[in-house]
């Protein structure tokens, strides 16, 4: 008994490993290499199933199949069943696209009646207005694409249309962003005040409430989108987000990045380089970047001189920040050649200077494109109060597919007395 005793007092002082059969035991190394892997599994199977939910599966069946866990590899067949479901959008060259400016937060301040509430009004939507929007878009199956997805130069540098892969019932969309600049007229005026990386590196808004408070968080179209994304990954196809129209004169994401504008700017450097790392980041969550011109001129009525001129100070100022891009988006919706094929000076100008994609804007038909030889070319529609307007006033109205009107509108832009005058942004 005493024998029995001691060896119990033992035990009650030892691991219940070390009192525990030698044949049972696994050591610390064994133990932590099965956590690491059981990690590692975790990680893959979540990437695999991001991908599969963004309708990539060629990526997520790839993932699956060329990994040695079993587990991973039992996926596959699963994978490939879904990716049988899909079918071709069969009309490649009908593709809507929406497209927006900076959000109002603070209707209060936005609306106050002064010299730029018309502005504001007409061109612009509130927060809550696109939250709802998104939703809206989100429950009637619509899927954000990327002009690339659906569009290419071929071998022979002509483009042609390419196959998006989606289930029954999903239908493509376009969004973009103009002026993604925060303005200097915009300060104080109930808008976010600039794009910032928060200490994971997530692009984020900074906004300055009417107190004066700073805030960090999701308060503009990218970083609302970028939310919605992550909560709806199906939102998305192959991670595509939207296309974003920079100018330069006012510098990019809210810093003051134009050495010809701000020549006195002594915080220049570090502006452009904190600009630079949110455009990286932006392009690796799938935002990609377009020219709106360097001075958002009327590109189908300036000179060929001054169009030549504000196309080089936009590869010099902002291309080094955001990047080459073939992407060109008419500031005013101001195409060079309304419906007609492109040719001419300015066509060849254009082209010569990388961009191959071309929109502008119609707020009349629910898509308009035009794929010919080299260049893909797409119409836009202004989602704003001018938009909301002629939607209720019954004009050839276009939304009632995307959204209804009637439902995401703000009642705060009833507050509004439009007899002020208005400033267009």
């Amino acid at each position: 008994m005493k024998f029995f005793s001691a060896v119990i007092s033992i035990c009650l002082v030892m691991t219940l490993a070390a009192c525990s059969d030698p044949g049972d035991q696994q050591s610390p190394s064994t133990n932590a290499s099965t956590s690491d892997d059981d990690q590692r599994i975790a990680g893959v199977k979540a990437e695999i199933n991001r991908l599969a939910d963004g309708y990539d599966y060629d990526a997520a069946i790839k993932l699956a199949k060329d990994d040695a866990s079993d587990e991973l590899n039992s996926m596959a067949r699963g994978l490939e069943e879904e990716k049988e479901q899909t079918t071709p959008w069969e009309h490649p060259e009908k593709i809507p696209h929406l497209f927006f400016h900076s959000l109002i937060v603070d209707t209060d301040r936005a609306f106050d009646q002064d010299s730029r509430s018309g502005g504001y009004e007409d061109y612009m939507v509130t927060q809550k207005e696109f939250s709802q929007i998104l939703q809206e878009l989100y429950k009637r199956d619509y899927v954000l694409v990327n002009p690339e997805d659906f569009a290419a130069l071929n071998k022979q540098k002509k483009m042609e249309y390419r196959k998006i892969m989606l289930p029954k019932g999903k239908k493509p969309l376009v969004l973009s962003v103009d002026d993604l600049s925060y303005y200097e007229y915009m300060d104080g005026d109930g808008f976010a005040s600039r794009l910032v990386l928060d200490d994971h590196g997530k692009v984020r808004n900074e906004y300055v409430d009417a107190a004066g408070k700073k805030q960090l968080g999701a308060f503009d179209v990218t970083t609302m989108v970028d939310d919605f994304v992550g909560e709806h990954p199906d939102f998305t196809y192959r991670d595509a987000r939207g296309l974003v129209a920079m100018t330069g004169y006012n510098g990019e994401f809210g810093y003051r990045t134009s050495p010809s504008q701000y020549p006195k700017n002594k915080n220049l450097a570090k502006d452009q380089k904190d600009a630079t790392a949110i455009a990286e980041a932006m392009k690796n969550t799938g935002w990609v970047f377009a020219s709106h011109s360097w001075g958002h001129l009327n590109t189908g009525s300036v000179s060929m001189a001054r169009l030549q001129s504000d196309t080089k100070l936009w590869k010099e100022e902002v291309e080094p920040i955001v990047g080459p891009t073939d992407q060109y988006i008419y500031p005013f919706g101001a195409d060079i050649a309304q419906t007609n094929t492109y040719s001419g000076a300015r066509y060849e100008y254009l082209k010569s200077q990388g961009f191959d994609y071309f929109y502008g804007v119609d707020g009349t038909t629910e898509s308009w494109m035009q794929q010919v030889g080299g260049y893909q070319r797409q119409m836009r529609i202004n989602i704003d109060g001018l938009q909301f307007a002629k939607e209720k006033a019954g004009d050839r109205p276009v939304l009632a597919n995307f959204f209804d009107v009637d439902k995401v509108i703000d009642p705060a832009r009833k507050a509004l007395d439009r007899s002020k005058k208005s400033t267009k942004p």
